[in-house]
């Protein structure tokens, strides 16, 4: 790959939109392969398990600042 190949890749990734989806899978495979450096004993399932968790915690402190 020649550096004119590398600028064009790397125009084209500034005009990606990720859906709210997306943004979340990047979030958690980012948090695992940081994690997993660390503690070998880490699994996606894991990971995926303390997302939900603190989005849940996340949407329960915005339901009670609402009323």
């Amino acid at each position: 790959m020649d550096d004119g190949d590398l600028s064009a890749l790397l125009e084209s990734a500034r005009t990606v939109k990720m859906s709210d989806d997306q943004r979340e899978e990047q979030r958690r495979s980012f948090a695992y392969g940081n994690i997993k450096i660390e503690n070998d004993r880490i699994t996606r399932e894991t990971i995926d398990r303390v997302a939900e968790r603190l989005s849940a915690d996340e949407q329960r402190r915005t339901d009670d600042a609402a009323e």
